[in-house]
């Protein structure tokens, strides 16, 4: 009788093997390859028609988008809780809460395209190549940081990336001047030069604007509005909040930046713009950022902990993806588990890299300074010390 048992026993199991195999395989054959979306009109500035109001997500597009801005914002979380054990120093301005912007930007354009932006860099840090490691290295001044430990935060720079950027603002024209390479050396290639609402009133951009459009520069001005400067709201800082009609003459976009296909399509109008030789774009995402201004804000006492409660639940970005892909059938809940577990392990691994990477040596404080030069001596804190710069 107990052998008959085991052989019945060994049977169903052979039997529910292949069983669960089918169905595992056929639950995966089951997921729709795409899906499609009606999304918010942009507002329009000195253009007849605007971005399509309806895309298309494959499934394997929507994990990608939702694995890089999982990725993002566990990677500031990350700098978040360094930064508050003293082990990431100076000034560190996090992202989480924009990375629709960063995300949406990058699969629209080419990986030949340029990008620069301010001192909230770290997401494009990410999206235009640099890995964890090296950005979270960067943060806690080691030796594998994208900038050799000696950028930090502010200062983050990669391929066609050109950081991360201190001076409220400097960083757009230098963007122009990088379009204005662009279209000199006759490339297919332009110039994606972002600034936030906070930057958005000083002089030296206007003067970019007039330059641009009289030499019809291949770039699109983006400023990222998420409608706090340092301590200061858009109304109180800005006569008018509309600025995407900043350039004047510039034709612009208001579009919704926290969400992702909003800022993929408008960011694919504005590129075939740029390249048709039409001159510059201004793109005005409207956005929202979690933390304060920097680490040293709390971000509470000009805003209400009830309003940023109120924005990540009902148009957080990561969410709003995350639904689509559910109620549309391009993911289940399990698959995108294993996408937040796979984040979180490179994260850590990430962390572990930054915190135990050696700092660089002080005789290498002065390296770098210039490309490509000969060697020359650096005056430190006195002139009896010296430096060696070396390319």
């Amino acid at each position: 009788m107990t052998k008959m048992l085991r052989l019945l026993g060994n049977l169903i199991r052979r039997e529910n093997s292949p069983a669960k195999v089918l169905v595992g395989s056929r639950n995966y054959a089951d997921f729709a390859s795409e899906a499609s979306f009606d999304i918010k009109k942009c507002d329009l500035h000195r253009l007849e028609e605007g971005p399509a109001t309806s895309t298309i997500l494959t499934r394997e597009d929507g994990l990608k988008y939702y694995h890089t801005m999982q990725l993002i914002r566990r990677m500031e979380l990350k700098a978040d809780q360094l930064y508050k054990q003293k082990i990431i120093r100076g000034f560190c301005h996090l992202y989480d809460g924009q990375e629709a912007c960063c995300v949406g930007i990058e699969v629209a354009i080419k990986p030949t395209d340029h990008l620069i932006t301010a001192y909230r860099s770290h997401g494009y840090s990410y999206t235009r190549g640099v890995s964890v490691k090296k950005i979270l290295a960067e943060l806690t001044g080691r030796r594998g940081g994208c900038a050799k430990g000696r950028g930090g935060s502010m200062h983050m720079y990669g391929n066609n990336f050109y950081g991360g950027n201190g001076i409220v603002g400097a960083q757009v024209p230098l963007g122009a001047g990088i379009a204005l390479a662009c279209k000199y050396f006759e490339k297919d290639e332009l110039c994606v030069s972002l600034y936030g609402d906070g930057a958005a009133n000083q002089g030296q951009i206007f003067e970019t604007y007039n330059m641009a459009m009289l030499w019809k520069l291949p770039c699109i001005f983006i400023c990222e509005n998420n409608r706090y400067g340092m301590g200061t709201s858009v109304e109180r800082a800005a006569a008018s909040t509309d600025y995407y009609k900043r350039g004047d003459y510039i034709p612009g976009l208001r579009v919704d930046g926290m969400d992702i296909l909003c800022v993929r399509e408008a960011t694919k109008f504005a590129a075939d713009h740029c390249r048709s030789g039409k001159g510059p774009i201004l793109m005005e995402l409207q956005t929202y950022r979690y933390h304060g201004h920097s680490m040293s804000d709390p971000g509470v006492s000009y805003r209400t902990r009830e309003e940023i409660q109120e924005v990540r639940s009902k148009s957080d970005p990561i969410t709003m993806l995350k639904e689509r892909m559910l109620n549309n059938n391009l993911s289940n809940v399990e698959e995108l588990k294993e996408i937040d577990a796979n984040v979180r392990q490179e994260v850590e691994e990430g962390a572990q890299f930054a915190t135990t990477d050696p700092e660089p040596p002080l005789e290498e404080l002065a390296h770098n300074i210039y490309c490509n030069d000969a060697a020359f001596d650096v005056r430190g804190t006195n002139p009896w010390i010296k430096y060696k710069s070396v390319s």
